[in-house]
């Protein structure tokens, strides 16, 4: 087996956020706790992550994973699962997943909640993770 490929395959998944953001950190540190996501803020991307994200990554939260990158809300949605939160959340993004509004209802409410940030870091929010700025 090729070395590069070896690398890749022990690679752990990562969770890509704004750590410039309160709302965004907190749910940094929910994933952290409760899974085995490597966390990573935007600030922190090596090249070789930034070269898999898309141009405008700065945009929402990432989940890197085996040469799939999800992006917004199905980033989201992918942590959930590892954190199998709720319990079966696997069945059920794959049961969801059958409906043909599921994506763009997922987006939306993600980006609804995105989009507010600055309101819901008022109720939740956390320092970066590295405890820098």
């Amino acid at each position: 087996m090729p070395v590069a490929f070896q690398q890749a395959t022990m690679s752990r998944d990562t969770f890509v956020y704004d750590d410039d953001c309160g709302f965004c950190t907190w749910w940094a540190d929910f994933f952290a706790q409760r899974t085995d996501l490597e966390i990573v803020g935007f600030d922190e991307l090596t090249e070789a992550q930034l070269e898999q994200l898309p141009d405008d990554y700065e945009s929402c939260s990432h989940l890197l994973s085996d040469g799939t990158v999800y992006s917004c809300g199905e980033a989201i949605e992918q942590s959930f699962v590892r954190a199998d939160l709720p319990p079966g959340s696997d069945e059920l993004v794959q049961f969801l997943g059958n409906f043909e509004d599921y994506e763009r209802f997922r987006e939306r409410v993600y980006h609804e909640f995105a989009d507010r940030r600055d309101l819901w870091g008022q109720f939740v929010s956390k320092d970066r993770l590295d405890g820098s700025k």
